[in-house]
């Protein structure tokens, strides 16, 4: 992405991926060995289901993701608990990027567009307590739209008060990203928190 002319009045993020990352797999990995799955297959299964695509458009919740999940995998009920346990245990909250943010405000408006379940706001507000970084946060599950549909950029833009041509989003799903430019926002596609960071100094002018 190069640096243009245009005045940016607004930060937006993706969560998944880049703010939150797995950063150890083998939770995961055990899973996937007791069900003779391909590594990282379990992910898929979860977010990408029939069910954790109804759980991000606010058809289904956690629960029944994991309900439906053990059912794909032949596992009883009983293992719900460890399933979900395992599986998200090695998620971690960037801290350095959540910092990043914060200090972005308030010359910036700052916000979160994600496809997620409709659990994701107590996880920002009560388990993660960075809910206070964002200025705003859409939640595909609350709105019954995911990315890239640009109707899900547009409810952001407008409850933030900004213009595409004012905005950048970061995602690190290529089709996101690519849903952002459609609409005339900037984007970045986030590889590395020194990546991402490093970009928006340079567009936004800021020190290094």
């Amino acid at each position: 992405m190069k640096k243009d002319d245009r005045s940016i009045h607004a930060v937006l993020w993706d969560l998944g991926g880049v703010i939150v990352r797995t950063l150890d797999w083998s939770g995961r990995a055990r899973w996937e060995k007791r069900s003779g799955l391909s590594p990282h297959e379990l992910e898929h299964i979860v977010f990408r289901g029939e069910m954790g695509v109804r759980a991000s458009l606010g058809q289904a919740n956690s629960d029944d993701v994991w309900t439906w999940v053990l059912q794909h995998l032949g596992f009883p009920k009983s293992e719900r608990a460890a399933i979900e346990r395992d599986f998200f245990s090695g998620d971690q909250v960037d801290n350095e990027l959540i910092s990043f943010i914060r200090n972005l405000r308030p010359g910036y408006k700052t916000g979160i567009i994600s496809n997620a379940w409709p659990e994701l706001r107590h996880w920002l507000e009560v388990e993660w307590c960075i809910a206070d970084a964002f200025d705003h946060v859409v939640i595909s599950a609350e709105e019954g739209v995911l990315k890239p549909d640009p109707r899900i950029y547009h409810l952001a833009l407008n409850r933030l008060g900004v213009a595409p041509s004012e905005t950048i989003f970061i995602d690190d799903f290529k089709e996101n990203v690519v849903g952002a430019l459609d609409i005339g926002m900037q984007a970045i596609h986030f590889r590395t928190t020194e990546q991402v960071t490093s970009e928006l100094r340079a567009l936004l002018d800021l020190p290094l």
